[in-house]
């Protein structure tokens, strides 16, 4: 749930990037304690360990009273930090966050793609009866709540094995946003003092988050639900306390029932879109008054004078071309001429343009990227039987879906090249191969998976 964009390979490096990194929600924070001398960036193999776990072992001794003072009891500290030692290996992954290092069309297309929506639906049809009451409950739709579920751990599939206690106690001490991981460090603590879970069933993502909607430790702390009554609130095993949970964090982040996320449109030739961002939020009749309408040409805001009365052409099925991602062209109570927007260009001018609303800010807090915003976003609407964006990304390598990385992958391993797994995911060695298929190709050596590389090796 919280990825932040790191940048910390050694500790000769950590003051610049304190002052030139940061995270769009917290500001960073000064380390309390000197960072610990670091070692060379390991394999993804190894999992190295710190060279001088004395030095470790005096940050955590530091970090004590602050936590004591949180509620958390010398037995409990004692406990569970005295065999604690760090892991280095978390270091090299900072500054490796999809969303934040990907192109957007690559990040959405391994994100939101056929496999995911046609599973995304499944699910939601075994989980109908504890959907509708969780719906109901908190006036979020299923479909937020399960796209959700689906990109933060593939439905329960991909939580993370990272021990949260090792993970987190390393954060706390080395990198920047120190403060922020002691704080959840610290979140950890308490919640195996109140027994909610067993050290062991604690693993989760390098930064801390955990269960199938991967809650912050401190996020569960205070939003997680018991749905079922059973008297514990278990977002690891338990589909419906976390799926009620999820509905519960965007209720509280103020989402707005039966409010769009937001609508793509089209800007007019020539729109100045300098100092236009999301939370620079406008009336829909100022946007309208700017010239800016729906991608597919219709008003922003529809009254009776501008409604459409339906015919067999406008009530026909969606062709691929119409079918975008945003609010059927009719009247919403929840949508006026005064509901507030902010324009989203995740491209620039060139790209699919959006009106973003409060409920987009509610998956924006979730993880704080609006590239991850987008694809909760897109990923519901899909679920929901909308289409792909209108607007064209502005590229012309085309993204890959999962399957058609996976095939990538199938290619090059056939060429030769020792890459791992085939699971649809890019990782080093996969671009490393793909660097050495480009420039045999002929083709710019990136290392990026396009549908040029594909086509390539595919023999097309």
């Amino acid at each position: 749930m919280s990825r932040l964009p790191f940048r910390n390979t050694s500790a000769a490096v950590l003051a610049t990037l304190l002052l030139l990194s940061g995270c769009a929600q917290n500001p960073v924070q000064a380390p309390v304690t000197p960072p610990l001398p670091t070692t060379s960036s390991p394999a993804e193999s190894e999992t190295p360990v710190f060279s001088n776990q004395e030095e470790f072992q005096q940050c955590l001794d530091s970090l004590r009273p602050a936590a004591l003072k949180t509620g958390i009891s010398e037995t409990i500290w004692q406990q569970y930090t005295a065999k604690l030692s760090p892991d280095m290996s978390l270091l090299p992954r900072l500054n490796k966050q999809p969303e934040f290092s990907q192109p957007i069309w690559d990040y959405l297309a391994g994100l939101v793609d056929d496999e995911r929506v046609d599973l995304a639906k499944a699910k939601m049809a075994g989980y109908d009866k504890e959907l509708t009451q969780i719906s109901a409950q908190y006036g979020v739709p299923r479909e937020a709540i399960v796209a959700i579920w689906g990109i933060e751990s593939n439905f329960g599939q991909n939580a993370g094995r990272l021990p949260l206690l090792r993970s987190l106690s390393t954060l706390s001490c080395l990198g920047r946003r120190q403060a922020f991981f002691r704080g959840e460090f610290f979140a950890t603590l308490r919640i195996l003092q109140a027994g909610d879970f067993s050290e062991d069933r604690l693993k989760g993502s390098w930064a801390g988050a955990f269960g199938q909607t991967q809650f912050m430790p401190s996020t569960f702390e205070r939003v997680a639900v018991d749905f079922d009554g059973d008297g514990r609130r278990d977002l690891i095993d338990n589909t419906a306390d976390a799926l009620a949970s999820t509905a519960n964090y965007l209720k509280r982040a103020n989402w707005v029932t039966g409010q769009p996320w937001g609508i793509e449109v089209k800007l007019p030739e020539g729109f100045d879109a300098a100092g236009e961002n999301r939370r620079n939020k406008r009336s829909l009749s100022v946007w309208m008054q700017r010239g800016v309408m729906r991608v597919d040409g219709m008003p922003l805001v529809v009254t009776p004078a501008t409604a459409v009365t339906p015919t067999a052409e406008t009530t026909a099925e969606p062709t691929p071309e119409t079918a975008a991602t945003t609010p059927p062209v009719a009247n919403n109570p929840t949508i006026t001429a005064d509901t507030l927007a902010g324009l989203l260009l995740p491209s620039g001018v060139q790209g699919p343009a959006f009106l973003v609303m409060r409920n987009f800010d509610a998956f924006y807090s979730y993880n704080a990227a609006e590239s991850y915003g987008l694809a909760i976003a897109h990923l519901a609407d899909r679920i929901a039987g909308g289409g792909d964006f209108v607007t064209p990304w502005p590229t012309d390598d085309l993204a890959l879906s999962r399957s058609q990385r996976r095939e990538l992958q199938q290619l090059l391993l056939e060429r030769g090249h020792d890459i791992g797994e085939v699971d649809g995911r890019l990782g080093e060695r996969s671009r490393s191969a793909i660097r050495i298929e480009q420039e045999k190709l002929g083709q710019p050596v990136t290392g990026r998976g396009g549908m040029k590389v594909l086509l390539a090796l595919r023999g097309q």
